[in-house]
């Protein structure tokens, strides 16, 4: 059985879960049901970050310690993503006694290799991203992410050897070309590591919350590289050899485009220090912006996702963030914009093509649901539809996808305007053409699944069809013709009432 390993970054637990939280998630969540879909073992991981000074200043400014205020924050995370039906297997916590043994157990071997050594470090540090910046790399003297000011900060560290690796990343780039995508963010990656590599500070000493250096009790490691390591801790690297090898080699992270160097130079050299293949896939997507801007707490311009899902309904949010932008790309968030995507796909389109074929059934046919004809004038429309959707998922291109399934759709529509079933007497024209687009609808709900389950699965029962959507195997399941109920079909309520 083929094996999908999917991975989302952890997150910073003094911020709250905001709508660029929710993409990556969703969009993570949708490709692991898709691959749950496509029949592959599938392991789905996300968590949160606890450690480094801008978590124990935070704990210090509430009165409390940093384990204490990690322990309150972390559970705002697995709340958040319960409501948006993230189908994760699990849940990480960089305070896991499981995360510091595997923490150390990778970090000695990397020391052990000789990779890493200590020194003396002056540099350009930015609290907020936990990371140091070249002089060059600021924007106006200020954090190129935050926009806020860095700070001169010496101490003795040790240090990871980045600068031996230039030669070995690019190498690798050069013989897994699809190591990162899209190609535009390979090419960043690669930019990062031909404008040369310089060595980089992985312990502190100013403070104590972090990962205890196992070689060295005055030393904690360094926020990033104890988060990152966190995919490594959830297959049991040091603990379950056999576990780790059937994982690791189906590895495919997930991530915004503001943390390439950590996940696409950092990683993979680190992961070549310790005697680990690089990492199999990094796929980077843009952000979600608000008023062109990156959604951050500096700049009060947070969307809360749990307040649209209140307003517009769970699976019509996961939608429109899937659908409303090129996955890969900047997107920008609109109220307008989510309501016109509502009215357009998902209540004049799918909910009405729902309805009418519901409505017509009940009152023409008594509820009892026509079988869809073989040579039916959609079955071909279907076929391409669905076959470019599995290789749109297969791409890691959801937008792509829903587009594929939303053609089927207004296909469907668009033959019951012609037709016009509503006007016809019951007999074997009506019953073929309702047959049809109930075998259009039983397509539509599998594939729309792993964005809209919720969705999908109402369709799904209110077609007459036993189970889930999600106890089918794409793409078997995508060929025409298996519609058969076996329930009476009753008209309901809208799907998707349309919006003002």
């Amino acid at each position: 059985m083929s094996r999908f390993f999917i991975t989302t970054p952890i997150y910073y637990v003094n911020d709250v879960p905001h709508l660029g939280h929710a993409y990556t998630m969703v969009s993570a969540d949708a490709l692991a049901r898709w691959h749950r879909l496509n029949g592959e073992e599938v392991f789905f991981l996300t968590g949160t970050d606890e450690h480094g000074l801008k978590i124990a200043q935070a704990a210090a400014e509430n009165d409390m310690s940093p384990k204490e205020w990690t322990d309150r924050l972390s559970p705002r995370f697995q709340t958040a993503w319960k409501r948006l039906n993230i189908s994760y297997d699990d849940f990480i916590r960089t305070t896991e006694p499981r995360h510091y043994e595997t923490v150390q157990s990778f970090l000695t071997s990397v020391y052990e290799n000789g990779y890493i050594y200590k020194d003396l470090y002056r540099g350009l540090y930015c609290v907020s991203c936990e990371a140091y910046y070249q002089e060059s790399e600021l924007a106006g003297g200020m954090c190129p992410i935050h926009n806020r000011p860095v700070t001169v900060m010496e101490e003795e560290n040790y240090f990871f050897r980045l600068s031996a690796f230039t030669d070995r990343l690019l190498e690798w780039y050069e013989r897994f070309p699809e190591a990162v995508r899209p190609s535009s963010k390979r090419n960043e990656a690669l930019g990062f590591i031909r404008q040369g590599l310089q060595d980089i500070s992985i312990t502190r000493t100013s403070i104590d919350w972090g990962v205890p250096v196992p070689w060295d009790s005055e030393h904690v490691f360094y926020v990033w590289y104890d988060a990152l390591i966190n995919y490594l801790t959830a297959i049991d690297y040091g603990r379950d050899k056999a576990r780790f090898e059937r994982w690791w080699p189906n590895v495919h992270h997930v991530i915004g485009k503001d943390i390439i160097r950590f996940h696409c130079v950092w990683w993979p050299a680190m992961c070549m220090a310790a005697g680990i293949d690089p990492p199999a896939n990094v796929f980077v997507h843009g952000w979600l912006l608000v008023g062109g801007e990156k959604m951050a707490k500096s700049a009060g311009n947070k969307v809360d996702p749990l307040e649209l899902v209140d307003d517009f309904g769970l699976d019509a949010v996961r939608y429109y963030l899937l659908r409303d932008t090129n996955f890969g790309s900047d997107g920008d968030f609109t109220y307008e914009a989510l309501t016109a995507r509502y009215n357009a796909d998902l209540a004049n389109n799918l909910g009405n093509l729902l309805q009418r074929v519901t409505t017509v059934v009940a009152n023409k046919l008594g509820g009892r649901a026509p079988r869809p004809v073989a040579d039916s004038p959609l079955a071909g429309i279907a076929s391409h539809a669905l076959n470019r959707a599995q290789d749109s998922w297969n791409k890691f291109a959801p937008q792509d996808a829903l587009e594929a399934v939303w053609l089927l759709i207004h296909e469907t529509n668009a033959r019951l305007e012609e037709v016009a079933p509503w006007k016809l007497e019951p007999g074997p024209e009506l019953e073929n053409v309702l047959g049809d687009a109930l075998e259009s609808l039983r397509l539509v709900c599998i594939a729309a699944f792993p964005v809209m389950p919720d969705a999908a699965s109402a369709v799904w029962s209110r077609i007459g069809l036993d189970g889930s959507p999600k106890d089918q195997l794409a793409p078997a399941s995508f060929h025409w013709g298996r519609y058969q109920s076996q329930k009476k079909i009753e008209k309901g309520e809208p799907l998707f009432p349309r919006r003002k």
